[in-house]
């Protein structure tokens, strides 16, 4: 019996650049250092309490609260950190942003600037890191502007705000009972495994697909007060099953990691929904539209699915602010649309959640 073949991420990222022979391979080398970066939290992560690395941050970190008002964990400022030294020093990058900085980070003047501008979020999830639940990363890579690259100047927060059809590459790394890379270098997503005893990630999905039809659903119920009608029609039709208007039944899932569950949707299907709410009218959604919903958005359509507002696609958004937050929903191709559909139409629909207090109640004049 023969063994199959698998390819590592090197090999699988050379075998894309040949689409490119003029090509220099600083992406590839970027990419190699951001895995690695993955490769560090991953270890650092699974040793848990054995590491001391749970709770609240080391003595040295003047702070526990970040950019976006959140308190850090340890493992929040130890991942930043493995994503920034990993990757500064191989003169591929004019700069970085990340969800953990208030600013642009600068490459140091003492080492080369390449072309290219490296987004993330270090550590998606960490809130459920001391239950032991699965976290992950989430980056993507953009295209310094022109007169960067040319002059080597300091990035700031303007050059990063480009729409997520400008991003080169998108990827998240799962940090669960394996740790996988997921990419997409825009043709295509191809899942990695770690394979522990090399220390290298093996090509174990190629060709990741989403079906374009779904029975499961995720999404915070607790917030469900302060949904959209349109998000409250399409849920409270989930929730009617076989007896309703779409004349089947749905499975909810919600586990407050979207790595998790973007994984979860891309391997089975599914949609995930975190909607823009009225829960607090200054925001117009809770996730980060730069390191959170482009990336994952690039990911789910170079998949064959869907990433959009609810009003608008995604990846079409004009960024305005480097921590600006959006209302995100994404997966399967014509769940999601019918939700854009719901918004286009939101006099449709009426709350019947509460037949008791409807016109035609138990109570009689």
């Amino acid at each position: 019996m023969t063994t199959r073949r698998r390819f590592t991420l090197t090999q699988y990222l050379i075998e894309q650049r040949r689409r490119f022979p003029s090509a220099s391979g600083d992406f590839n080398a970027l990419l190699l250092d951001v895995a690695l970066a993955c490769k560090a939290i991953a270890r650092t992560v699974a040793f848990g309490d054995l590491g001391s690395m749970l709770g609240q941050p080391a003595p040295d970190v003047t702070t526990s609260v970040n950019v976006q008002g959140e308190e850090q964990k340890k493992l929040d400022v130890i991942s930043n950190e493995y994503f920034t030294q990993m990757t500064e020093w191989g003169g591929h990058l004019a700069g970085m942003a990340s969800e953990e900085m208030d600013h642009p980070y600068q490459i140091p003047a003492t080492m080369q600037r390449g072309k290219y501008m490296l987004v993330f979020d270090p550590l998606d999830g960490s809130s459920n890191i001391d239950v032991n639940v699965t976290v992950g990363s989430i980056f993507s890579v953009l295209r310094a502007p022109q007169d960067v690259i040319d002059s080597g100047r300091d990035v700031v927060e303007a050059d990063f705000l480009q729409p997520g059809t400008e991003q080169l590459a998108a990827g998240y790394a799962l940090y669960g009972p394996t740790t996988m890379l997921v990419l997409t270098v825009g043709n295509g997503v191809a899942g990695f495994t770690l394979d522990p005893n090399l220390g290298q990630f093996m090509l174990t999905h190629p060709n990741m697909q989403i079906p374009e039809d779904t029975h499961e659903f995720a999404i915070n119920a607790s917030n469900s007060r302060f949904w959209e009608a349109p998000v409250k029609r399409y849920v409270d039709e989930c929730l009617a099953g076989k007896t309703g208007a779409r004349g089947k039944d749905f499975n909810m899932r919600w586990i407050a990691s979207m790595v998790a569950e973007a994984h979860r949707i891309l391997m089975r299907g599914g949609i995930f929904m975190y909607p823009r709410d009225t829960k607090d009218a200054a925001k117009h959604g809770r996730l980060r539209l730069l390191y959170e919903a482009n990336p994952v958005g690039m990911i789910i359509e170079q998949a064959g699915g869907r990433a959009s507002t609810g009003r608008e696609p995604m990846l079409t958004v004009q960024p305005t602010a480097l921590h600006q937050r959006i209302g995100l929903v994404f997966g399967s191709k014509n769940e999601v649309e019918r939700i854009e559909r719901y918004h286009r139409e939101p006099g449709a629909y009426k709350d019947d959640a509460n037949p008791l207090f409807a016109e035609r109640s138990l109570f009689r004049d």
